[in-house]
């Protein structure tokens, strides 16, 4: 039989085997890819040029929205490419770097959610020592810690799965390198370790969980007891996004994952996949401007002064030219 060493590519499963169908799976994602660069680039943009909004909370909003930007830049353009040019091969480095950084990216992006929540904690409970606790060298090294750990953390989950022999087939029942999927194509007990390492994955996603959930099961009570309604609606704009995200982010991928033990139906595998890993980076920038009155308006700023600023040189080069 041969071996993971002898495997130089492997097949992903297509959305469809149709032409047209593929074609318009393509310009899907890349509407959809396009929407997540441009939302996530503005919140980048925003949070780097405005200096109201050098604070902790949208410094890790930054950082969050370029792991959104990474995870769907791993999967979304190489789905494209191969429903464009109507094939489905992805090459075993390529397939390695894929699960390599598109788990480094879902762990870290789980981490700053964590970290989020501990800051709108200390913010909303402990206002007074906020600024000694949330201060510049504290959150460096938070981001930092989790952008180390998230690495090695990848790094040992990459490398359990390439680790175990490939003898079953080389196609993957999903459009990208998904490790429950890579699994599922040993042929020997060595798939238990790097199972044992999801499981403990699990669990550690839903300790994030629930720290998360008891970090805002002490907010809330505080948000309600506070003076003033505007107070009230401030904090509100603040944490319900971010609860939203978190909700979103962990509900789709456990029950992904989930799968990995049922046998569902590729329809239902592929529908799941896009559900975590294609529609937050999308939909988080959107769900975060919406809410929060800050961001909201310093983007509303950027926008205006971009266009103003275009106007103005279109008005000098008529003036110029005449």
């Amino acid at each position: 039989m041969p071996n993971s060493t002898s495997v130089t590519e492997f097949l992903l499963l297509g959305f469809s085997d149709t032409r047209e169908l593929q074609i318009l799976h393509f310009v899907i994602f890349l509407a959809t890819y396009l929407a997540a660069l441009v939302g996530n680039l503005l919140v980048i943009l925003v949070v780097a040029t405005d200096h109201h909004l050098h604070r902790p909370m949208y410094y890790f909003l930054a950082n969050l929205s370029i792991l959104d930007l990474g995870s769907t830049s791993v999967i979304v353009p190489k789905s494209m490419a191969n429903s464009l040019l109507n094939s489905r091969t992805i090459s075993y480095c390529g397939c390695i770097a894929q699960v390599f950084l598109f788990f480094l990216f879902c762990a870290a992006d789980l981490a700053f959610l964590t970290i989020m929540a501990y800051d709108r904690y200390i913010a909303i409970c402990k206002p007074l020592h906020y600024e000694s606790i949330m201060n510049k060298k504290a959150c460096i090294q938070m981001a930092a810690g989790a952008w180390v750990s998230c690495i090695f953390y990848s790094a040992l989950h990459t490398g359990g799965t390439f680790s175990i022999p490939f003898c079953r087939s080389n196609t993957i029942n999903q459009f990208f390198c998904e490790i429950p999927q890579l699994l599922k194509l040993s042929c020997s007990d060595a798939y238990l370790t790097e199972l044992g390492i999801l499981v403990f994955s699990m669990c550690l996603v839903s300790s994030c969980f629930v720290f998360i959930i008891v970090s805002y099961v002490q907010i809330l009570p505080t948000v309600l007891r506070l003076p003033s309604e505007e107070s009230r609606n401030k904090a509100f704009s603040t944490c319900l996004p971010h609860l939203i995200v978190v909700s979103l982010f962990v509900t789709t991928g456990i029950f992904a994952h989930m799968k990995l033990a049922l046998s569902s139906q590729t329809a239902l595998d592929l529908f799941v996949a896009v559900l975590y890993s294609v529609v937050p980076p999308v939909i988080n920038p959107i769900i975060y401007s919406i809410r929060n009155k800050e961001l909201k308006a310093s983007l509303w700023k950027l926008l205006h002064r971009r266009v103003f600023d275009n106007k103005n040189k279109t008005t000098q080069n008529l003036f110029t030219q005449h």
